[in-house]
């Protein structure tokens, strides 16, 4: 790069001294000729810029033979510099130069740069727009005619995030970056070095942890997909028998989610029927019999039934599932599944379908609409959460951890607990379908979880749920009974029947009830 500098540097050098030698030399060839007009410097220039530039006023010109020869450049000059300024205008109107340009007067905005142009990018842009109508929205590729443009503004620019960020100058709040494609940030070229920009990153990835410290964050589609599943079609109180046909990467995102966050009340009586092949998901999660029946009904905890055979021979439970979750990877398998179901079994529940496409008469879930969203892959609300419960935690415990400072065991136990919310807003609006958590549901709940924990027998009911979604978290990671917490045996004395834990320890639930009034402060 220095050198083409130093080139560029030498030309333009070079070219000024023939310039200033031409004048030069026509001054001395036209001083001293009869009818000259050129005596200085200052008149040679005023005749080489009217020349150069094509205007030609005439009150200037050369009039000795050399002059003439000097005259003549300029005009070869003239035409060369004329289409060298027309080359440059169409380059700077067609290449980089002038988006970029146009990125300048927008430096305090906030931009947001996709790594490709897709359907997922395009569905997020459109989100972060109907948010933020200034935003700046730039497409890390150049425009081309297979690509329809879209109905918003927006900048096609073929330059790398680094480029992009020092062009921003510090300006306003920081890029976010998004490589929406699985992985991408470990094999695109443009996500080279992005950990170092000072930029927000955030990546699909297919497999791994969340990663919520530094500036990259990783995002699982699949996981997106589950989550925005049971928050718009949470279980309610009749629906105890659940099938999930498919155990792909969607499938195991459902049942994590299910796991995870239905548990809306204390009697823990649901039963999912997983149909695919759960071999080595179940040698992962090899602890999940302390927290639930696996293969048998289990009274008093969820059961999981994990069934070899196809979901075409088990028309029993097919028929007597309240609620029939399909969630094969193969979109088109899924439709074909359902055609099967209501031509030919006797399917008295619901029947809830994974598709990109949309159709009437139909119950599906995971459209781009619904993954592809600002609270989704940005998921600023849930981290925040994540982090009150952290600072609440804090609070009462001395030489606890910040939240940067924790591993990532810990932190992903504190987005669980932010995760579970909803569920948390519903039980205490009895059951009132919520579908973000703003002001006026987390204080409509928060009082009324001050009016239940007067009540002894509705504070305990409210710890035995927190408590089942704590164990469920730790069980699900691998982690067992023991008499102190270690977080490399992955052992905790929490692991157990709530009947068994101390007071104290019931009352450490109280902190995940406690942050829907930290969140209410938040927002208000």
């Amino acid at each position: 790069m220095k050198k083409n500098n130093i080139r560029y540097l030498t030309i333009v050098f070079l070219t000024l001294m023939t310039y200033f030698v031409l004048l030069v030399i026509l001054v001395a060839a036209e001083r001293n000729y009869p009818g000259s007009r050129i005596h200085t410097l200052g008149d040679a220039l005023w005749y080489s810029l009217v020349t150069l530039s094509t205007v030609g006023y005439g009150d200037v010109t050369p009039v000795s033979p050399l002059g003439y020869v000097i005259g003549t450049l300029f005009l070869i000059m003239s035409m060369g510099l004329l289409l060298a300024l027309i080359g440059s205008v169409m380059s700077f109107l067609t290449s980089e130069g002038f988006p970029m340009f146009r990125l300048c007067l927008r430096r305090r905005r906030d931009w947001y740069y996709f790594a490709d142009f897709s359907a997922e990018s395009d569905t997020l842009a459109r989100d972060i727009l109907r948010k933020d109508e200034d935003a700046v929205i730039i497409y890390g590729i150049r425009k081309d005619d297979e690509i329809e443009h879209p109905d918003y503004q927006c900048f096609f620019i073929n330059v790398s995030p680094a480029r992009l960020v020092a062009h921003k100058k510090g300006r306003g709040n920081r890029c976010k970056l998004f490589f929406l494609k699985e992985n991408e940030i470990g094999f695109s070229l443009k996500a080279v070095d992005v950990h170092a920009l000072d930029a927000d990153v955030y990546a699909a990835t297919a497999s791994g942890q969340e990663k919520m410290s530094g500036n990259i964050h990783f995002f699982h589609t699949y996981d997106c997909c589950a989550r925005s599943y049971w928050r718009e079609h949470p279980l309610d109180s009749k629906e105890d028998n659940i099938a999930i046909i498919g155990f792909g990467n969607f499938g195991q995102a459902i049942l994590e989610r299910a796991i995870l966050t239905n548990i809306n009340d204390s009697d823990f009586d649901v039963t999912y029927h997983v149909f695919g092949d759960a071999k080595r998901f179940l040698e992962i999660h090899d602890h999940l019999h302390l927290a639930f029946g696996i293969n048998e009904k289990d009274e008093g905890r969820d059961s999981l039934f994990f069934h070899e055979e196809s979901w075409a021979a088990a028309r029993d439970i097919m028929d007597s599932a309240n609620r029939i979750i399909i969630c094969e990877d193969d979109g088109q398998e899924c439709w074909d599944i359902m055609w099967q179901l209501k031509r030919y079994y006797n399917c008295g529940g619901r029947i809830d379908l994974r598709s990109s496409r949309v159709a009437p008469g139909v119950s599906y879930f995971g459209t781009d609409e619904e993954i592809y969203t600002v609270n989704q892959i940005i998921r600023t609300r849930l981290n925040d959460a994540a982090r009150i419960m952290n600072d609440l935690y804090r609070k009462s415990v001395e030489d606890s951890l910040d939240w940067e400072e924790l591993p990532d065991q810990l932190r992903q136990s504190k987005i669980a607990v932010a995760d579970h919310l909803f569920m948390k807003v519903r039980i205490l609006l009895n059951g009132k379908r919520v579908s973000s958590i703003d002001l006026e549901n987390c204080q409509e709940a928060y009082d009324a979880y001050r009016r239940l924990r007067l009540d002894p027998l509705w504070l305990d009911i409210l710890r035995r749920i927190e408590h089942a979604r704590w164990v469920r978290f730790y069980v699900y990671n691998n982690w067992t009974y023991g008499e102190k917490r270690s977080d490399d045996r992955r052992e905790s004395p929490m692991i157990q029947d709530y009947d068994s834990l101390s007071d104290a320890q019931k009352e450490y639930h109280d902190r995940a009830w406690e942050l829907i009034g930290e969140i209410a402060k938040l927002l208000r």
